[in-house]
């Protein structure tokens, strides 16, 4: 029985709805959208849609995928979800080249930079590494096992990222922490010494992203959060340098001022060879553009590109001045359409000044131009009406994720009755 089954009489309330995400390629040779169930590539290079090669002959996952990742040399994709299922795939020819079972769903994924090693933190608080060494992804797909790295001890993980260096990785979370690891030189032993706690947000942490530039190589952590703030840290030290409030900004734009969680950051690109970073905020018709100057260690509010679309996910791939956008929900109350996403790119991003406006593209525009919508999106067009559905449906669900569930004895006694994750003694 799967750790989120219900009982009879609360299926129709507590289905979770999962937001579509967004993945593009490090030198946008594809890109890649999940919503639901579904995971759907197109390959810009060879201009057609891929089709992917599980050799279990399963589909791709059975269920919402909630983290999807590129690695920083762009030979592995990863994917991961509600399946407790994560797949590392070829990012060349889209063979499932290993598939790793987690003991329970997984809420984010990350590459190491050199591809040896791909982490996945659970819903229970553990980020998992597995050691890709030997696998050269010319054989079927391969099991393997992963060993625990380090624990945030009960809370959900909700960002995970690989520092720029590889230095360390860099764990948050719904309890308002930031956590930066040493990443070690032998990591199915543990990542056992932390290097800082990033220590501020008021709220949940609900997202993470590097800024990098030829004289910061090292970078800047930012990170987006439920308390309505983007914030810039020095993670050597765990130094809050700045705090930009997104609130006064998102505001401006029409939109129900009075709806709780109106300005969570749900998500953060930053835009390569910029020090610019998108920001995706809750009920926003737009993306937020934040500036950041590493020299004076300070973040401010640069621009709010207003577009009628509220972004569930951004990405961006290097030297390509394009941003990439998606919204759309799976498992939609009260339409036919289990799945629905929208797909929008947005260009004019000409290294950190912003003289060339940026424009939101048509769908001929874009790479890849309908043809690629259509397979991202699963059809060209979509009802606006269920995407205003869809944005509203997420707003419940992100709150539903991130409060802590208190149960009854009787259905705390049920649960532990019912639960499939207990460890066989040897």
């Amino acid at each position: 029985m799967e750790d989120n089954q219900i009982e009879e009489g609360e299926k129709n309330t507590n289905v979770e709805v999962a937001p579509a995400l967004i993945s593009v390629h490090p030198t946008q040779n594809s890109v890649a959208v999940a919503v639901g169930s579904d995971l759907r590539v197109y390959d810009l290079l060879g201009d057609c849609a891929v089709s992917l090669v599980d050799d279990s002959g399963a589909t791709s996952h059975k269920d919402s995928i909630r983290a999807i990742r590129y690695g920083a040399n762009g030979k592995l994709f990863v994917s991961a979800g509600d399946d407790k299922v994560v797949k590392i795939w070829s990012a060349e020819s889209w063979q499932c080249i290993c598939t790793v079972s987690s003991e329970k769903r997984v809420s984010a994924v990350a590459i190491s930079n050199d591809g040896q090693h791909v982490c996945f933190a659970d819903k229970f608080g553990v980020v998992w590494v597995v050691d890709l060494h030997g696998i050269d992804g010319s054989e079927a797909s391969v099991s393997k096992t992963a060993a625990p790295l380090l624990a945030h001890y009960c809370s959900i993980i909700t960002g995970l990222e690989f520092s720029p260096d590889g230095q360390y990785v860099v764990s948050a979370d719904r309890d308002f922490k930031i956590r930066v690891t040493i990443f070690p030189k032998k990591p199915l032993d543990g990542a056992h010494e932390i290097q800082s706690f990033c220590l501020g947000h008021t709220e949940f942490v609900s997202c993470l992203a590097f800024v990098i530039t030829l004289d910061y190589p090292q970078g800047f952590l930012v990170s987006g959060s439920g308390d309505s703030t983007v914030r810039l840290w020095d993670i050597t030290s765990g130094s809050l340098l700045d705090t930009c409030e997104v609130d006064a900004k998102a505001g401006h734009l029409e939109s129900n001022g009075s709806d709780e969680g109106y300005s969570t950051v749900t998500d953060l690109c930053a835009i390569p060879d910029t020090t610019l970073v998108a920001a995706a905020i809750q009920s926003l018709q737009g993306v937020m553009l934040l500036s950041c100057n590493l020299s004076t260690k300070t973040l401010s509010v640069a621009k709010v590109i207003s577009i009628n679309f509220i972004p569930t996910s951004l990405a961006s791939g290097s030297s390509t001045g394009l941003l990439w956008m998606v919204t759309g929900v799976s498992n939609l109350p009260g339409f036919d359409c289990p799945t629905v996403s929208r797909v929008k790119v947005i260009s004019g991003f000409n290294k950190s000044s912003l003289e060339h406006k940026p424009i939101a593209l048509e769908d001929n525009e874009i790479p890849g131009g309908t043809k690629l919508v259509e397979k991202l999106q699963g059809s060209v067009t979509v009802d606006e009406k269920v995407l205003t559905a869809a944005a509203e449906a997420l707003k419940a669900a992100m709150c539903n994720l991130l409060i802590k569930k208190q149960y009854s004895v009787e259905k705390r006694e049920f649960r532990k009755r019912t639960r499939n994750d207990r460890k066989t003694k040897q």
